[in-house]
Formats: structure tokens, C-alpha cells, sequence
């Protein structure tokens, strides 16, 4: 018994990670969703909306911010990593009513690549899209500068992985995971808040955790 004990405490890592990389592998692939219903070890569930994703890495990995702004850019991820970086340790919170304590993300502020691009008078909000071809998200100019919002590149102290939205994500850490887009591809300056793809289905646009979407969740910050 004690024999079948130590060799499950040695095995379980191992087990996991490859519970996880299965997970993650078929996540992308599965239309039916219903992988998303599997935890992983971490508590996270795997989501996605389109019924593949592509793989990218630093060869072919692009970010790109336009719209309202003076100087358009684009990022690979090596100039991305090159940027100071934030590490913060907040809870994650679903909709669905998982939460996964105290989370480290680590990346580059939003509000520093937004300072870089010169944001212009008169916008309002941003637009963020995906290289799934059909995630899309939205913060207030006001929600997008708060300093506990990141471009992510690492999540729970190693590079985001593809299952969890890498090698880019956002994280926005007071809101519902939902605002937290995987898969970043673009940031777009608008004029005007754009609902994204959850809330043209009925989601709160102001995604606050413990004050929106009808939940009465204990906010993450």
C-alpha cells in the first residue's frame, strides 16, 4: 500500500501533464465542446468558439495594433518579450462559477503598448481579435489603461500554452475570463465600444466580477 502510494505521488505530475496536452491537443479540434465540460489539474476548463485553431510560435507570431493611433505597429513575439514585463497573482473567475485561486499572469501592460501607439483624440475603446478567425472582445479606453490588465505571455509562471490561448492572451484581471481573450492577434483603437462575441449572445459588456452577467461572485481584486 505504502509502495503503490509513493508511486502514485511520483507518477500523478506526469499524468497530468499529459491530461492536459490530450485535453488541449483535442480542445481545439473537438465541435462538439464538449471537451470545454473536462477540468484540467489547474481547475480551468478548455473553451473555444471556433472549431479549430492554428499553432503559432515566434517564427510566425504577429500582434498587431491599429485604429486610432499615430503610430501603428506590429509585434513578434520576441519584441513583445523584450518589453517590460508585470507579474500579478490574482483568482480567475468564470461565468460558469469555476474559479481558479490566485493565478500568476506575467506580460506587458496594455496601457504601455497603447502609450506607444499614440492613442488620438476622440477614441473610446478597443477592439480586440483573434487568430481563431472568430473571437472578438472589447474594453473602455478607461477599463483598457487600469494597470491590472496585461498582454499575457506567461501564465502560472511558464509561456501561455496553446490549450490556454499562447503564445499571447489578454488577462483582465476584475472581470469575468470571458474579457480575457486567448489567442490575441490584434488590438484596434475605436471610436465607440464594440460588443464581442459573447456579448452579442447576451453577456454583459462591463464584465466586473460580482456585479454583472446577474452573479453575486466575491470580485477577484
Amino acid at each position: 500500500m505504502l509502495g503503490l502510494g509513493a508511486a502514485g505521488v511520483v507518477t500523478a505530475p506526469y499524468l497530468q501533464r499529459g491530461l492536459e496536452s490530450f485535453l488541449g491537443s483535442v480542445s481545439g479540434s473537438d465541435p462538439t465542446g464538449l471537451t470545454g465540460l473536462l477540468p484540467n489539474g489547474g481547475g480551468f476548463r478548455y473553451y473555444s468558439v471556433a472549431a479549430s485553431v492554428p499553432r503559432k510560435g515566434p517564427e510566425d507570431y504577429r500582434l498587431t495594433v491599429d485604429g486610432l493611433v499615430d503610430r501603428p505597429a506590429t509585434y513578434t513575439l520576441d519584441a513583445l518579450r523584450k518589453l517590460p514585463q508585470t507579474r500579478m497573482v490574482r483568482d480567475v473567475q468564470c461565468v460558469t462559477g469555476w474559479r481558479v485561486p490566485e493565478t500568476p499572469f506575467e506580460g506587458v501592460r496594455l496601457s504601455r503598448i497603447l502609450d506607444a501607439a499614440g492613442v488620438r483624440p476622440g477614441a473610446k475603446a478597443i477592439r480586440f481579435t483573434c487568430f481563431d478567425g472568430t473571437y472578438t472582445e472589447s474594453l473602455t479606453m478607461e477599463q483598457a489603461r487600469r494597470p491590472d490588465v496585461l498582454v499575457a505571455l506567461k501564465m502560472q509562471d511558464k509561456p501561455v500554452e496553446h490549450s490556454h490561448g499562447g503564445p499571447v492572451r489578454l488577462y483582465v484581471a476584475p472581470m469575468y475570463f470571458y474579457k480575457s481573450a486567448k489567442w490575441l492577434s490584434g488590438i484596434s483603437v475605436t471610436p465607440d465600444v464594440r460588443p464581442g462575441y459573447w456579448e452579442e449572445r447576451g453577456y454583459d459588456v462591463d464584465a466586473w466580477v460580482g456585479r454583472s452577467n446577474g452573479r453575486t461572485d466575491t470580485p477577484t481584486v
